[in-house]
């Protein structure tokens, strides 16, 4: 994936972040190693991971599982930022909207309608409505997916092995949403709000 550079957009002033970012210019040893391996995976590196890498082997985890589901997973990557989008939404995380939607729209080209309506767990295209479909089963009821639920993930063409890999995706969405939240991260990508649709921006 082609190196993106960080989005420049300006964004309102936020509360001072509870957890420090560690500066890549500054850091040494294993941490600029992981800081290199974060651009190689994500194009930049953005606020989210040099709050991590306060800890550099949850840093490690966190892109060991992005490569790992980007390069090896089953899931293209359009079905792979809507599902992150899906997460966000019902988490009502702003930065991690700001970040899937950058990356949705930009790197695995959905369009801005089909953005929007990943956020509410929607899309056109039949296996990706499936997938959004039991992602979003996952992260409302925290887990919990009734046979029914599961009996038409399965007459759609989901695999028990594709199962897997959305709730590790829907798993994924939700940790860096309470990291980010609990750190107080600066949105560092355009911004946008949870509140968009209702507003009638989104």
């Amino acid at each position: 994936m082609p190196a993106l550079p960080t989005p420049g957009l300006p964004t309102p002033a936020f509360p001072a972040p509870a957890l420090h970012p560690v500066d890549p210019e500054k850091a040494t040893g294993e941490t600029a190693s992981l800081f290199t391996a974060t651009h190689r995976a994500l194009g930049v590196i953005p606020q989210l991971a040099r709050v991590m890498a306060n800890n550099p082997t949850v840093l490690r985890g966190y892109v060991d599982v992005v490569t790992a589901l980007s390069t090896r997973g089953t899931l293209s990557a359009d079905v792979r930022e809507r599902i992150a989008l899906l997460v966000a939404q019902e988490n009502r995380s702003d930065y991690c909207l700001s970040v899937h939607t950058f990356r949705g729209t930009k790197v695995a080209g959905l369009t801005t309608a089909e953005a929007t309506r990943a956020r509410r767990g929607e899309a056109g295209d039949p296996w990706a409505a499936a997938v959004l479909d039991l992602a979003a089963a996952v992260v409302r009821d925290h887990g919990v997916v009734s046979d029914e639920r599961l009996d038409a993930a399965r007459h759609a063409g989901l695999s028990d092995g594709h199962v897997v890999e959305i709730i590790a995706h829907v798993a994924l969405g939700v940790f860096t949403h309470h990291l980010a939240t609990a750190a107080r991260i600066d949105i560092d990508w355009p911004l946008v709000r949870h509140t968009d649709w209702e507003n009638g921006t989104a």
